[in-house]
């Protein structure tokens, strides 16, 4: 059996065009190679994160009759955010079948959360256009099937981190927190960006994203969740 005959066995989908599937694999660094340029999973990614978006909202506008837009719109987000698109690519071992420029392969592409995110939607996107609307469906059921027993929990803020943030800090102290860039890595086409937040010359979080102000939010989001909660307020007399 052929490595991507068994994969399709893997994805619990066979390709009746198997060339999409190869292009979903596809790298955009390979737009690089001069002398054999091939075409690349961008326009299968685009493709699939809109289908990614319609059917996750629609498993959760049925699986939670009575929560309201915020809530789903909050619990869509956590489910399609990089991260958690990652750890399912790397659960369907996406990393070792992706076809990457020798310079991606050699500083750790393969494993570089935005590469994982962008292939699994891209695989999305070719199953969508090879084997239409329920292909696509069934595949997102299976992959998220864990996630819909219970309405995730979403932290107060998420849709403004920073703002939270500094607002909670600056209720205790008039010191603001800033954000400072540590590391910014990839090619031009595929950077990464890793910011930390400081409040009083003490570190509290750090994120990565796909920009600056995307890592400059998961750094504020991962200081709210390590900030004491707030104690509650005393009863009523």
């Amino acid at each position: 059996m052929s490595d991507l005959a068994a994969f399709q066995t893997r994805l619990g989908y066979r390709f009746r065009e198997e060339s999409l599937l190869r292009l979903a694999l596809t790298h955009p660094s390979v737009a690089n190679d001069q002398q054999h340029p091939l075409p690349h999973n961008q326009r299968l990614e685009f493709l699939g994160d809109a289908v990614l978006g319609v059917m996750l909202s629609r498993q959760l506008y049925e699986a939670f009759p009575d929560a309201d837009e915020g809530t789903l719109s909050k619990s869509r987000a956590r489910l399609v955010n990089a991260e958690s698109l990652a750890l399912r690519a790397r659960a369907l071992d996406l990393g070792p079948r992706l076809v990457l420029s020798n310079g991606a392969d050699h500083t750790g592409g393969r494993e570089r959360i935005s590469t994982l995110a962008d292939a699994f939607e891209a695989l999305l996107g070719a199953i969508f256009l090879d084997g239409g609307h329920e292909a696509a469906r069934e595949f997102v059921q299976r992959e998220f099937a864990g996630d819909f027993i219970t309405l995730p929990q979403v932290p107060a803020g998420i849709e403004n981190p920073k703002g939270e943030l500094q607002e909670r800090l600056q209720a205790k102290s008039p010191t603001a927190p800033h954000y400072e860039l540590l590391a910014a890595t990839g090619p031009d086409h595929d950077r990464e960006f890793e910011c930390a937040v400081y409040h009083d010359g003490v570190e509290l979080g750090r994120g990565r994203g796909k920009s600056k102000k995307a890592a400059e939010s998961e750094a504020a989001l991962a200081a709210l969740k390590n900030l004491p909660a707030e104690p509650p307020l005393p009863p009523a007399a």
